[in-house]
């Protein structure tokens, strides 16, 4: 048990950080105001002046995740693909290292300062491809859902466990490869590579086809 502290001197910064690593090594039903007091040295309640419950945690945890994103990203980049890419691989690197909270906050709205920016970012490059209003705002939404599920997905992949997701991967120089050509022609013709398409290689394709399209719907505005 942690010794008690002097009164006054918890900040949120260091609540959030031990709330990540204890949902993270315990999973969420661990993540309570008890037992956060405990490896704080400090009485529940003290938990509580600064986070109304345990929901307004989650999503301080969340924009704390979303921190560490926003720090591997240089907001004076000139090239807005380069700024939105560098954000969505940040992103994903931030949330895969924590998979039990970006199970929780993944699909999150989190209104935080973070988040802001991270959609400031964002916005602000796609005005400069040439969107405006609702155009700008669904392209936004839309990248953003997309890295997000990405993570989730990811994350989701791990509660499986390590042998079963194995098994399915391999699936694909297996199963697929052996298709009758008759039944499945299209699979047939592909096969051979469906194998080589990694994780790293659908995230880059996914958020670049998107980044393509609103460059082209940039282009058609002007």
């Amino acid at each position: 048990m942690a010794e008690r502290r002097v009164r006054g001197s918890l900040s949120q910064s260091e609540i959030v950080k031990v709330a990540l690593e204890i949902a993270e090594a315990e999973g969420a039903d661990a993540l309570t105001f008890r037992r956060l007091g405990t490896a704080l040295g400090v009485a529940p309640t003290a938990v509580l002046r600064h986070f109304r419950d345990k929901d307004d945690l989650l999503l301080a945890v969340g924009a704390h995740l979303l921190d560490e994103a926003l720090d591997q990203v240089d907001f004076d980049e000139p090239d807005w693909r380069t700024r939105v890419l560098s954000l969505c691989r940040a992103t994903r690197r931030s949330y895969e290292a924590h998979p039990r909270v970006a199970l929780l906050i993944a699909n999150r709205t989190l209104r935080r300062e973070a988040e802001f920016r991270a959609a400031d970012l964002v916005i602000g490059a796609l005005e400069q491809a040439g969107l405006r209003g609702r155009e700008a705002a669904s392209v936004y939404r839309t990248i953003v859902d997309t890295v997000l599920a990405w993570t989730a997905f990811a994350a989701a992949s791990r509660q499986v466990g390590a042998e079963i997701m194995e098994r399915d991967g391999l699936a694909w120089s297996r199963e697929y490869l052996v298709v009758p050509a008759d039944k499945f022609p299209h699979i047939r013709n592909v096969a051979e590579h469906l194998a080589d398409v990694d994780h790293e290689d659908q995230f880059e394709l996914a958020i670049g086809m998107l980044l393509d399209a609103a460059e082209a719907r940039g282009h058609k505005n002007h």
